[in-house]
């Protein structure tokens, strides 16, 4: 489960590939002005105007980037006004609020919490996918290297009861990555300690023993291998995924929701399914995310779906594995067929 070493590398700013990073907008004001979607500022063909987009600066989300710098949303009329945000718990009063017209993010049990709570905004899409390949896998349950050595943990199963660090905490995107690899051992949330540490702080946590395990994303992952810190134990399986789409309820009766999608599933199509990509996509990372290059390129990467469609079944599952770790307060799951609107994904042409 090793990968290519990375260590020597990422000194320079390797918080931006993180679900939790934040930084400055890619491009437009950071702020929350413009009108709603659909104004008549923008250029290009069709009716143009503005999309404001919230999302988190971060590999994870290279469709959207792709397709920026790509001139996909220019060419259906759209002018893209990017506003970072911390997380995806964040942009969900912007969204209610009519801040933002979509947002690019993960999942949270938050985010059923306001829905439950009568918050109005659709998912649409899907984005990173789970390759489950465990020598190339964009996120790890790293185990540390003393536990291993000394034959305290050999399986998940082992983990029963220790601290595993978690960006986010339970709730959070990591917290149902997590979920997804316990459930090999016959774990849930509820079997072990779930402490809530950015991931940059996940290498040091794990070195000095406050914590036994951690969640961390690539290149962190790589980093505490390299170093010798801890080692993979489990990888999400193919098909798990936490991040995605969200339309306010204003945008998608906007002339722009359906050419949105549609340039953004352009992005998708340029991405290729083996997690390597062209040179051009890794430069327009560098660009977008002020990294470096041979980090990027020996990081392993999320796979995408060519029309970006949303994953009901995840959304199921997210609710079980939150409402039995007591995350989301409603004892009863929502019906997501009420919460997911694929119509975009199925006209998007892909």
């Amino acid at each position: 489960m090793r990968r290519r070493t990375i260590l020597s590398l990422l000194p320079a700013g390797a918080a931006g590939l993180t679900l939790a990073a934040c930084g400055p907008a890619v491009t437009g004001d950071s702020g929350n002005g413009g009108g709603n979607g659909g104004s008549d500022d923008g250029g290009g063909g069709g009716a143009g105007g503005t999309v404001r987009v919230g999302h988190l600066p971060s590999a994870l989300f290279t469709p959207l980037y792709v397709a920026d710098a790509k001139g996909f949303f220019e060419e259906e009329g759209i002018t893209l006004e990017l506003v970072p945000l911390k997380s995806g718990q964040d942009g969900i009063p912007m969204l209610s609020n009519d801040q933002l017209d979509v947002m690019v993010a993960g999942f949270s049990a938050g985010m059923f919490n306001a829905l439950n709570q009568g918050l109005q905004f659709k998912i649409v899409g899907s984005m990173g996918i789970s390759p489950g390949d465990p020598k190339n896998s964009p996120t790890a349950l790293e185990v540390r290297q003393e536990l291993i050595d000394d034959g305290s943990v050999s399986s998940v199963a082992d983990l029963e009861g220790r601290k595993i660090a978690v960006a986010g905490g339970p709730g959070a995107t990591g917290g149902y990555l997590l979920a997804a690899m316990l459930e090999e051992g016959g774990l849930t949330l509820n079997d072990v300690e779930v402490v809530n540490l950015s991931t940059p702080d996940q290498e040091p946590a794990l070195t000095n023993g406050s914590v036994d395990a951690a969640t961390p994303s690539a290149p962190f992952s790589t980093s505490i291998e390299e170093a010798g810190v801890g080692s993979p134990l489990a990888v999400p399986a193919q098909g798990v995924t936490g991040t995605g789409v969200t339309y306010s309820e204003t945008f998608i009766g906007s002339d722009l929701a359906q050419p949105f999608f549609t340039a953004l599933t352009k992005g998708a199509q340029e991405l290729s399914d083996d997690g390597q990509q062209s040179d051009e996509v890794y430069q327009i990372l560098v660009d977008t995310l002020g990294q470096d290059i041979e980090v990027l390129k020996a990081s392993p990467m999320y796979s995408y779906l060519p029309d970006l469609a949303p994953q009901p079944d995840q959304l199921e599952n997210m609710q079980q594995v939150w409402i039995e770790a007591g995350q989301i307060t409603s004892s009863e799951p929502l019906d997501v067929s009420t919460i997911v609107d694929a119509s975009f994904a199925e006209g998007s042409g892909a």
